[in-house]
């Protein structure tokens, strides 16, 4: 990665955003020595103008940022660090240095299921549900979404929240293993259902 480090005097701000939720939680910036280490420790470390040294973001607090990826802009002056925070980021307790919540979404939560989803089928788990529903096969699995659907339908007719959710949230799980051993994702399918909204 070639930085270019020469248009803020040796600096360049990084964006630092949560790989999860997407959400950006705060800037700082780096200089060659907090790219090196950074990438080293696999943790956020800045250059801290005011004290004019490296700083690892969470040395004090234990709120460390957990490096998954580092890239550059397109005129490689400025980073974006995709992260996975441990705790709140802003030095006033909040989530985000502008007072947002960064609390996963239901849209993100579904991206981990579905990751999840993938790790039991391409490495199972004796212990699992996921992994024995794989284990078992495509019928099994499609036999499954069946049922959950019909419980689903039955509740429909009820006006019991609370079951009918849990049955709803049983129908899209064994949906997802279905997609997955199929080998496909949400993404295919909104894929689909963006050509049939024109």
């Amino acid at each position: 990665m070639k930085i270019d480090f020469d248009k803020g005097n040796g600096l360049v701000p990084c964006i630092i955003q949560d790989d999860t939720t997407s959400k950006v939680l705060m800037m700082g910036y780096m200089n060659q020595a907090a790219v090196d280490q950074t990438l080293a420790d696999r943790r956020i470390t800045f250059f801290s103008r005011s004290k004019g040294r490296l700083w690892t973001k969470g040395e004090e607090s234990g709120h460390y940022l957990d490096l998954i990826s580092l890239t550059a802009d397109c005129d490689s002056d400025t980073l974006l660090a995709k992260v996975k925070p441990h705790g709140p980021v802003c030095h006033t307790g909040t989530d985000t240095c502008w007072g947002e919540s960064n609390a996963p979404s239901a849209l993100s939560f579904l991206a981990e299921l579905e990751a999840t989803i993938a790790l039991r089928k391409s490495s199972p788990s004796s212990d699992s549900y996921t992994s024995q529903l794989f284990s078992k096969g495509i019928n099994k699995i499609a036999q499954k979404v069946g049922e959950e659907a019909v419980e689903l339908v039955i509740e429909a007719k009820d006006d019991n929240k609370e079951l009918f959710l849990g049955e709803a949230a049983d129908l899209l799980y064994h949906y997802l293993v279905l997609l997955h051993a199929k080998g496909f994702t949400l993404e295919d399918v909104s894929q689909t259902l963006k050509t049939r909204s024109r």
